[in-house]
């Protein structure tokens, strides 16, 4: 059985005293949950002080980004190292603002994922398709690019420190949701894809996540496909009651 995963993208919200006192009540009101692995990504500036308020707690703390280097000439960017040190055991890698906003190539995640997994962390890996590519029925083409670029040379041993999550573009902060089919379908899709560039026994064993405006009213429906292992939650990471409620789905 795959440990499910939530995970909490709170992207750039919050300040470091907002981090603090919401990570604490998260603490408070996920304390009993033992089946489900928990993870929160708050903005850079409040990871170390969010990460002392974790301490004893089943929640993990995780980076929204970081750079392929562990030290250099690289203004305004962070290495998984430093991440670490910060209180980090993971990081969210190529979500999809980055490679639409920022122009990031699936080389240059790959390079991110070799470093994140070098530094015996966990790389949750971020793939999906734009609107225009679903309507064009690209997407399943557009998944295959994005998972071979994104684990070219990876060994099957640090495929077990690794974590796919799949994020329709347009389905993200759109309110729009993937229905459970089509998001069974791509997840069944990329677990073969695991399986081609792998093998059997690592495809079944890796965790792969939905995004795209998972809610307290979808999760249930989401989390009961067989090949969804958990969510990568954005606006709902950001309210405790609908955080909690995604934690304890059904």
């Amino acid at each position: 059985m795959r440990t499910p995963i939530i995970a909490g993208n709170w992207k750039l919200n919050k300040t470091i005293a907002e981090a603090e006192s919401f990570a604490s009540e998260l603490v408070t009101a996920l304390a009993d949950v033992s089946d489900v692995e928990i993870i929160i990504a708050p903005v850079f500036t409040a990871l170390s002080r969010v990460s002392a308020r974790l301490t004893g707690s089943p929640l993990r703390l995780a980076g929204q980004n970081c750079y392929p280097q562990e030290t250099g000439a690289f203004t305004g960017e962070l290495s998984p190292l430093m991440l670490k040190d910060a209180g980090c055991s993971a990081v969210i890698i190529g979500h999809s603002e980055r490679r639409q906003l920022l122009g990031e190539s699936d080389q240059l995640i790959n390079l991110k994922v070799k470093k994140t997994l070098a530094t015996s962390m966990t790389a949750i890996l971020c793939v999906g398709e734009t609107l225009e590519e679903r309507q064009a029925d690209q997407a399943l083409d557009v998944l295959a690019r994005q998972i071979k670029g994104g684990l070219a040379g990876l060994s099957a041993q640090q495929m077990l420190d690794l974590v796919i999550a799949y994020e329709p573009v347009w389905a993200i902060g759109t309110g729009q949701t993937a229905s459970d089919e089509q998001a069974q379908e791509a997840h069944s899709f990329i677990r073969g894809l695991v399986a081609g560039l792998f093998n059997q026994e690592t495809a079944e064993a890796c965790r792969i996540l939905y995004g795209g405006s998972v809610k307290p009213d979808n999760v249930d429906g989401l989390m009961a496909q067989t090949d969804i292992d958990g969510a990568l939650v954005g606006g709902a990471s950001l309210k405790v009651a609908d955080f909690c409620r995604i934690v304890r789905f059904n």
